[in-house]
C-alpha cells in the first residue's frame, strides 16, 4: 500500500481553521521497490552525491522519504491523538521501506563497512562520512587514475573535449595531492589517441 497525506480542514469557528494532517494507507497494488532499485546506480563510495539524489527522488515519488524528511517521532502514549498515531505509523513504514530501498542500492562490497542502524537518515550519514573517509579518497585516486592511464578518444567528442577532460582528471588528482607531472599527463593523452593521429 501507498501513504498518502490527506489535509482535512475543520473548522471551528467562522473566523478560525483548524488544519490537521492526516496519514492514510490506501489499498492500491504496491509498487515493487526491487524494480525501483534497480534503476539507480549503486552506491560505490565514490559517488554519494549522484546515487543521493537518486535515492530521494525514487523515495518522493513512491512516497515514501517521511522518514528521510522527517526525525523519528516520539513514542506513543495512553494520550497520543489519533493524527500522532496515523503519523507514527507512517514514519514506521516509511523509515523500514526506505532503509530497505537504500541497502538494496548500495554495492556488496560496501554494505559491511556501513555503520549498523535502523533509522533512515542515520544510514543516509553514515554512507556520505564512508564517501568521505580516507579510504574512499585512496579508492577515488585509483579510479581517476586508472581512468586517465586506460581511456581512449572515440571520437563521440571533439579533439578539444577529449583533451579538456584528461586535463580536468589529472587536475583532480592533483587537488587529492597525487602528483601528475605535466609531461606524463601529454604522454596519457598521446597514447589515447588513435594511431592514424600520430605524434600530432
Amino acid at each position: 500500500s501507498i501513504c498518502i497525506k490527506c489535509y482535512l480542514n475543520l473548522y471551528v469557528t467562522t473566523q478560525s481553521v483548524n488544519v490537521c494532517t492526516f496519514y492514510v494507507f490506501t489499498t492500491s497494488i504496491p509498487v515493487s521497490l526491487h524494480s525501483q532499485a534497480s534503476s539507480i546506480m549503486k552506491f560505490n563510495g565514490l559517488n554519494f552525491s549522484e546515487w543521493s539524489e537518486q535515492v530521494q527522488f525514487h523515495l518522493g515519488v513512491l512516497d515514501l522519504d517521511l522518514a528521510l524528511s522527517t526525525d523519528k517521532p516520539a513514542a506513543l502514549t495512553d494520550t497520543s491523538s489519533t493524527e500522532q498515531r496515523y503519523f507514527h505509523k507512517a514514519w514506521e513504514r516509511s523509515n523500514r521501506l526506505s532503509l530497505m530501498f537504500m541497502r538494496m542500492t548500495v554495492a556488496n562490497n560496501i554494505k559491511s563497512t556501513i555503520h549498523v542502524t535502523d533509522n533512515t537518515k542515520e544510514f543516509m550519514k553514515s554512507v556520505e562520512n564512508l564517501s568521505q573517509s580516507e579510504s574512499a579518497d585512496k579508492s577515488r585516486v585509483g579510479t581517476l587514475m586508472g581512468t586517465l592511464t586506460t581511456i581512449k578518444y572515440d571520437g563521440s567528442r571533439t579533439m578539444h573535449e577529449h583533451v579538456t577532460k584528461m586535463a580536468n582528471i589529472a587536475a583532480r588528482l592533483r587537488s587529492m595531492r597525487m602528483k601528475v607531472d605535466e609531461s606524463f599527463l601529454v604522454q596519457f593523452i598521446i597514447n589515447s589517441l588513435p594511431s592514424e593521429y600520430g605524434l600530432f
